[in-house]
Order: structure tokens, then C-alpha cells, then sequence
């Protein structure tokens, strides 16, 4: 097995701001895709699509700024039964994310491209914390026909 792993500080005096934007369907439709639908809550799913299709992730816990969880339900093959992680700890001015997409069984090209595209809405995500301005799909990166 092989993870997906980055770290990224977000600029802010409490994780609530992160934790927020990662746990409602607002807030994820503000910096990944702006078709998020679904159930934020313990057990539910929330669905995402994208123009190149989409993904379901089983939401399998919550700690209020300071961890998130998903299991992956449905989706590309590879994402199948892969976790994301989302931990939170404060540090000064920032809130620091680290993020893990575990449980890939090899690393095909398709993770290559997962990792980039993590990376870059990573980046979305602190933009919209800390402007109030996020770029989810389909205003992000472009970096392939993948999107």
C-alpha cells in the first residue's frame, strides 16, 4: 500500500475556520467542487463531482478542529476503500493540515496525478481560509485532459 501525503499551514488563529470548510458542504464546495452534495455528519456521504466524474466518501469521524475522516465509497477504481485523513493542530498563526489519501495499492500514474491535483486544491482550501476565496473545479489547476 502506498498514501498520498502533504502538509500545508493555513494562516489563522484557530483550526475552526479549516475544520469548518472540510465538514460542511458549503464549505467544500467553496475550494474543491462546486458540485458537493450530500451529508457532512458521522456516517453520512458526501458526493463530489467533477467534469471527469466524481467521487462518494463515507464521512467515519469527526473531532471539531481537529480531525477529519472519509472512507471512500465509490469512485475511480483505485479510490475505492482508501481513506482521507485530514488532522489539524495549531502552531502559532497557523493552523497546520496534515492531509493522507492511505491505502492505494500501487502507485500508478493515475495516483501521480491525484497527488498534484490534492496539492493544488490544498492550496485552494488555504486560499479560501484565508481570503475568502477559494478555486474549486471547475476554476482550479488544469494540469491534464484528467483535469
Amino acid at each position: 500500500m502506498v498514501d498520498i501525503l502533504h502538509r500545508v499551514g493555513v494562516r489563522t488563529t484557530t483550526p475552526e475556520k479549516v475544520y469548518d470548510a472540510l465538514t460542511t458542504v458549503e464549505g467544500l464546495a467553496r475550494w474543491w467542487t462546486d458540485d458537493t452534495k450530500g451529508n457532512g455528519d458521522v456516517g453520512g456521504v458526501l458526493e463530489f463531482r467533477f467534469p471527469a466524474g466524481g467521487f462518494d466518501m463515507e464521512v467515519v469521524e469527526l473531532r471539531p478542529s481537529e480531525r477529519v475522516a472519509w472512507r471512500v465509497v465509490d469512485g475511480p477504481e483505485e479510490w475505492i476503500g482508501t481513506t482521507i485523513d485530514w488532522d489539524l493542530r495549531q502552531d502559532g498563526d497557523y493552523t497546520i493540515v496534515l492531509f493522507k489519501h492511505q491505502g492505494w495499492k500501487e502507485p500508478v500514474e493515475f495516483m501521480h496525478h491525484c497527488s498534484t491535483k490534492w496539492g493544488s486544491f490544498l492550496m485552494s482550501l488555504k486560499s479560501l481560509v484565508e481570503t475568502g476565496e477559494g478555486a474549486p473545479s471547475p476554476r482550479d489547476v488544469r494540469i491534464s485532459d484528467w483535469h
